[in-house]
């Protein structure tokens, strides 16, 4: 072994060192960086997609699929496994020509992306390996003459890229030809193989005759409808067990509520909070737990639809709806982070259709069933999100603008509908009725209603051009096309103008809104999928007219979609596939990761004061976001929380509610205490005059920042706070310097918040200490 190892150094040395010249110093870096390749191979990989036929398609599948994804996943797992340094960090005078990288060494990656391309050319167009094959060999090379590999590398890396390229497809055919046969009767009749060039069989020589096969055709494509729900679930579910991404900072925001649960909460409804408590009493205080039912409710949506459009023999449709949800990132993204929108969508989507349903209905006694129906799911959908009232709002509005539907509102299914969801939001207003009916000013302060209404076009090209990237470009015209089309055609189809009804007044009421405040793109997430549904039935409709453009534009958008939606769940294949990563503020993954690693920091600047003053020391957060993130990744933090013991990580003290934080225990009892205050931010800042309040002194520690591959993801600010103060001298403060306390009820309910011993009255019910 020892010996092999003398071999690979000297093999190396000999080709890093002896072959050096001034032309393969410039032709070889070319060949290891794959940024030149990348434009090429994705017009080419769309082209053949677009304008071959089902082989090359398939061809294209299998490159993608084993290639891309398992190939790259495989072959990182091997280097975190074999964990070989790379020569130029443990051998002297190693030429180095190109980026240091920051992976292991063994198998190399660039080989193996390379050579898994030739094994699965080889089953397809073994004349193409005239041209691909020396490729691969000069780029396998060009990663020994660059320095950042040994020739053994290479060659582990080109055997396991050549196994996964040859054995993929045969794996890929073999499953076919099992499942094609007894799923997918007609397909299979078609193409019984994609590995050899087997001419097309006639459906009827392969089937019975007596067939229905338009039925047929329906019941295909509900089966690969159900089989994309599966994988796309199961997908989501290991990518979140393998715990690529952290928690964001609403998610951990939200998993905070699930440990003081409530009736409701100052900013949103309970729903969210009962569904973490959920989740995480069964698989336990972490990422997969909290997220557990985000892909749950975005499959059970897909399903509702799906099933919705099979009940009217639209099967294609729906599989084709799925696939634009799945394209499309402002949907995509609904699987994988588990936030109000989520429950949201499921439950809205569900009322609407059962709201089809009973509008449909003629019989009298199922109508009313399809109405509770209704009032239930759109009540559920409230306990997640207020936007739920505007779904009503618009059903309503159906209702009365329709002539067959006027009826309604003498039936008593309407009014039994609308007692259901009225009884669904007796928590929300109880809860409110208790604490001054917060939840009404925050709204009306998130919505910029407390300034009046000002008419300004700042913000209108920043929801618009968010609308335009997150739902897909091409989507975002077809939609718009939809639209306009179901307003000006005159034989208008009963069930597109009601998905306009419901979906579009909730859309572009946003988009209006805009003229008046800054209005958040998921903030018409619930009208997406109906207004999706409505350009699928739209072009469906007309599709002999517009196929010559629609499918073209189709095909790129989804193919387009779904290539940005998978470089948002792993961005690092950016860096991967071109050389270079993405820049800070163009990565999606930003957001999601680096919290664990500002856990370990602040945790380590505590112990610190701790130790040189010899006094115990709390932290504190200057947003409820990054407060809830080191709750959950400071492991003392959340342990505290698990036992309801007294909290480490608080929200800092304000003279008026911000968030949730506000009605919990504060820190007012930890008097005489030291704490760390964590600011998140790219350049410093002044001390809060808040902290100067509440502490005798404040020290600024700097700044930190967190680092990769170079590029800086994040900044944070620490602080030293000595000596916490007694309450009552810093809400002497607040009185002073916040006009808003010559109300006494607001200073009556900041007083209620403080610790009873201390002697400024009783404490709230709900600021009881439930950690």
């Amino acid at each position: 072994m020892h010996e092999l190892l003398l071999w690979d150094i000297a093999l190396f040395r000999w080709i890093n060192q002896q072959w050096a010249c001034p032309l393969l110093d410039k032709v070889m870096p070319f060949f290891s960086d794959p940024g030149p390749f990348i434009p090429f191979l994705f017009v080419l990989g769309i082209v053949l997609a677009w304008r071959g036929k089902a082989r090359i398609r398939f061809y294209v599948f299998l490159i993608i699929l084993w290639v891309l994804i398992i190939n790259n996943t495989l072959v990182g797992w091997l280097k975190d496994w074999i964990a070989r340094p790379r020569p130029f960090e443990v051998l002297d005078h190693v030429r180095l020509l190109v980026g240091r990288g920051h992976s292991y060494a063994m198998p190399s990656g660039h080989a193996a992306n390379w050579f898994a391309a030739v094994g699965v050319t080889l089953w397809f167009y073994p004349r193409w390996l005239r041209i691909l094959l020396p490729i691969a060999v000069i780029v396998g090379i060009s990663r020994i003459y660059n320095g950042v590999h040994y020739p053994s590398d290479v060659l582990a890396g080109a055997w396991v890229g050549f196994l996964i390229g040859w054995f993929g497809p045969w794996l890929t055919d073999l499953l076919w030809r099992f499942l094609g046969r007894c799923l997918f009767p007609l397909w299979y009749a078609r193409y019984p193989t994609f590995l050899k060039n087997v001419p097309e069989s006639s459906v009827s020589a392969q089937l019975n005759c007596s067939q229905d096969i338009e039925s047929l055709q329906q019941a295909q494509w509900y089966r690969l409808g159900l089989l994309l729900l599966f994988l796309l679930t199961a997908a989501r579910l290991w990518y979140l067990q393998a715990g690529i991404i952290e928690l964001s900072k609403d998610e951990a925001y939200q998993w905070l509520w699930a440990k003081h649960l409530d009736w409701s909460y100052y900013s949103k409804p309970p729903l969210i909070a009962w569904l973490q408590f959920l989740s995480t009493s069964v698989f336990g205080d972490t990422e997969f737990g909290v997220r557990f039912f985000a892909p749950v409710f975005t499959s059970l949506t897909g399903f509702l639809l799906l099933q919705f459009l099979h009940k009217r023999r639209q099967t294609k449709e729906g599989f084709l709806l799925l696939l634009l949800l799945t394209a499309a990132p402002l949907t995509a993204v609904g699987g994988i982070l588990f936030t109000v929108d989520v429950p949201l969508v499921a439950f809205s989507v569900a009322g609407v259709l059962a709201g089809w349903k009973a509008l449909q209905e003629k019989d009298t006694k199922k109508k009313l069933l399809w109405w509770i129906g209704v009032g239930l799911l759109l009540g559920i959908a409230f306990l997640s999100k207020y936007t739920a009232l505007m779904v009503w709002g618009t059903l309503l509005l159906y209702i009365t603008i329709n002539r067959r539907s006027r009826k309604e509102w003498k039936h008593p299914g309407l009014y039994a509908a609308l007692a259901i969801t009225l009884l669904c939001m007796i928590p929300v207003i109880v809860w409110n009725a208790q604490h001054d009916w917060i939840t009404l000013t925050h709204l009306k302060e998130r919505g910029g209603l407390d300034k009046g209404f000002h008419f300004t076009t700042r913000y209108l090209f920043d929801f618009t051009m968010a609308q335009f990237g997150l739902l897909n470009p091409v989507f975002f015209l077809g939609l718009l096309w939809a639209v306009w089309g179901t307003l000006r055609d005159r034989s208008k189809d009963p069930l597109e103008v009601y998905l306009l009804t419901l979906g579009g007044p909730i859309y572009f009421g946003h988009w209006l809104y805009s003229f008046q405040a800054r209005v958040q793109p998921n903030w018409v997430v619930v009208a997406v999928p109906l207004l999706f549904v409505l350009m699928i039935l739209r072009g469906a409709r007309h599709w002999e007219k517009i196929r010559y453009w629609a499918k073209p534009l189709l095909n790129i958008g989804i193919g387009v979609g779904l290539s940005a939606v998978l470089l948002a769940h792993q961005s690092d294949w950016v860096r991967k596939i071109s050389g270079h990563p993405l820049p800070p503020r163009l990565d999606p993954l930003r957001r999601v990761r680096y919290w664990s690693d500002l856990a370990v920091l602040v945790e380590k600047e505590r112990k610190k004061l701790v130790n040189d003053f010899k006094k115990e020391t709390f932290i504190i957060g200057h947003h409820y976001g990054i407060t809830s993130l080191m709750t959950f990744y400071i492991p003392e933090a959340k342990e505290r929380v698990q036992r309801r013991q007294q909290a480490l990580v608080y929200y800092i003290a304000k003279p008026s509610p911000e968030n949730q934080f506000f009605f919990w225990p504060g820190y007012e009892n930890r008097v005489g205490q030291n704490a760390l205050f964590v600011v998140e931010t790219d350049r410093p800042r002044p001390v809060p005059e808040a902290l100067k309040s509440q502490f005798q002194k404040v020290q600024d520690l700097g700044m930190r920042a967190f680092s990769d591959h170079g590029r800086i993801m994040r900044r944070v600010q620490l602080f030293a706070c000595f000596h916490l103060q007694d309450p009552s001298y810093w809400f002497a403060s607040f009185k002073k310097k916040d006009s808003r306390f010559s109300r006494p009820a607001n200073l009556l309910s900041l007083l209620r918040e403080v610790d009873p011993d201390l002697g400024f009255g009783k404490a709230r019910p709900s600021a009881r200490i439930r950690h």
